[in-house]
C-alpha cells in the first residue's frame, strides 16, 4: 500500500496542539505530486480514507484543489497586461508567498475578478489605508483572490514556475468529498502569516476552530508534500 501516514510532525512543526476545547493531533499525509490529471475524490480515497476514524476532520490545502481543477498555469503561458504590470508596483511583498506581488498573479486576479472590481478594490484600499484599515482590497474584490499565489523558490517543482488561482466553489468541493468519505472536510489556505478558511463541508464547523488548530501551519510551506491532514481530537 503506497499510503503513508506520517506520525511525526513536519520539520519545525508540532504534531499536537492544545486549544481551549482540548488537545488535537494534526496528522499530515504525504501524497504524490498532484497534477490537473488527478481528481480530489481519488486523492482523498487513496491517501486518507483508510486512516479516518469517527470524529476525524480532513483538512486539505487549497493548492491541490486548485491544481486538480486546472487552475494552476505555467508563468510562460501567462501574458501580463499593462494594467497588471502597473498595479503590481503597489503590492506589498511578503516573505511568505508571492500573492499578487508578481505580474503573472496580478494578471490572474484581473482575469478572475475583472479589471473594474480590481481597480475599485485598489481605490478603496488606498482611501482606507491612512486609517489603518487592512484587508479592504480583498474584501471588495472577493472571488478568493487572496488565495492566488505565484512561483517561489521554495515551492515544490514543477509549481515553482507556476501561478495559480484559488479553488473554484470550495464549499461545494468540501461537501462533495464529505458525501464520499462520511467525514467533514475543510479546505484551507495556510501560511506562516495566518490561515484562511476557504471551504467547509458544514457551516457548523467553526472558522475560529479551523484557524486555531492550524495557526502554526503544520503542513509547512515547502517540500513537505503533505497537502492532506487529519485533525483528531485526543483529550480534554
Amino acid at each position: 500500500m503506497d499510503t503513508i501516514l506520517i506520525l511525526k510532525p513536519n520539520a519545525d512543526k508540532q504534531l499536537t496542539i492544545r486549544l481551549a476545547s482540548g488537545t488535537y493531533a494534526r496528522l499530515p499525509i504525504r501524497t504524490h505530486i498532484v497534477t490537473k490529471d488527478d481528481t480530489m475524490s481519488d486523492i482523498v480515497k487513496r491517501y486518507a480514507e483508510s486512516h479516518l476514524v469517527e470524529g476525524d476532520l480532513l483538512f486539505i490545502s487549497e493548492r491541490i484543489v486548485a491544481i486538480t481543477q486546472g487552475r494552476a498555469f505555467p508563468i510562460t503561458d501567462i501574458k501580463p497586461s499593462l494594467l497588471a504590470k502597473l498595479l503590481v508596483k503597489f503590492v506589498h511583498k511578503s516573505p511568505y508567498g508571492i500573492g499578487l506581488g508578481s505580474p503573472w498573479t496580478m494578471e490572474l486576479a484581473i482575469r478572475e475578478a475583472g479589471a473594474t472590481r480590481i481597480l475599485l478594490g485598489a481605490f478603496m484600499a488606498a482611501v482606507t489605508k491612512p486609517f489603518g484599515i487592512q484587508g479592504v482590497f480583498y474584501k471588495v474584490v472577493g472571488k478568493n483572490i487572496n488565495a492566488i499565489d505565484g512561483p517561489c523558490d521554495y515551492t515544490l517543482p514543477p509549481y515553482n514556475t507556476y501561478a495559480k488561482l484559488g479553488p473554484a466553489e470550495p464549499n461545494n468541493v468540501a461537501k462533495n468529498l464529505k458525501s464520499e468519505l462520511h467525514h467533514d472536510v475543510v479546505i484551507i489556505d495556510a501560511n506562516d502569516l495566518g490561515v484562511a478558511v476557504l471551504g467547509k463541508s458544514s457551516k457548523d464547523i467553526s472558522d475560529d476552530f479551523c484557524k486555531n488548530v492550524f495557526k502554526d501551519n503544520p503542513l509547512g510551506q515547502s517540500i513537505e508534500q503533505t497537502p492532506l491532514c487529519i485533525v483528531r481530537y485526543m483529550s480534554t
